[in-house]
């Protein structure tokens, strides 16, 4: 594979010292702006680099860029979360605003695929082990097997629950006696649960 170009190499170089500075990545537009090129120039660049697997990008959402580590000598070299915070409701889950930085996490843990952590809140996966307050680190995908513990959008609230897929509709169970399993027709899996962190 082709090393990246001087100028690529000064794309990587800005997207790596702005999510740095701001914990978040530059839109194409920033980058366009910081080069004093025109946007399609900017994409052209960005669309270059992922190509050669030094960033990846999601285009259904904005300020997705994620620079991707080359391997290290070390199995466990730490992989960088993003941590999102608490999830209003209404509020698109990867919005900039939920963005709170990024939690280092061993790779024997939680692999190296797409990932992202949110902070719990509330007590309906107390019989799970799952607590209020904390950190919870998913595997970020649009489906869940049965039994599985995913995050999920529901009436547009972001919801941790365990996954049931039944005949004509999803059954999301939560691990507390007090709260009832929520039926629902219309539900986006976000994401399925790989890790927890707890602070003591």
């Amino acid at each position: 594979m082709k090393a990246p170009t001087k100028r690529q190499t000064e794309v990587l170089d800005f997207i790596r010292s702005f999510l740095g500075r701001h914990k978040y990545p530059p839109t194409i537009r920033e980058i366009a702006g910081h080069f004093a090129i025109s946007v399609k120039g900017a994409y052209d660049h960005v669309k270059a680099l992922e190509k050669k697997k030094l960033i990846s990008c999601d285009n259904n959402r904005s300020r997705a860029i994620e620079i991707i580590e080359p391997p290290s000598d070390s199995d466990d070299a730490p992989v960088q979360v993003p941590l999102l915070g608490h999830v209003a409701a209404g509020a698109p889950l990867f919005a900039e605003e939920n963005h709170e930085g990024y939690l280092p996490m061993p790779t024997h843990l939680v692999g190296r695929g797409r990932l992202f952590a949110l902070r719990v809140e509330g007590d309906s996966m107390t019989g799970a082990g799952i607590m209020d307050g904390d950190i919870a680190v998913f595997s970020h995908q649009p489906d869940a097997e049965n039994g599985q513990i995913v995050v999920a959008m529901v009436d547009e609230a972001v919801t941790l629950k365990r996954f049931y897929r039944e005949k004509n509709r999803v059954r999301l169970q939560a691990e507390n006696p007090a709260y009832p399993p929520l039926y629902t027709a219309d539900v986006r899996i976000l994401g399925r649960l790989v890790a927890l962190v707890r602070s003591y």
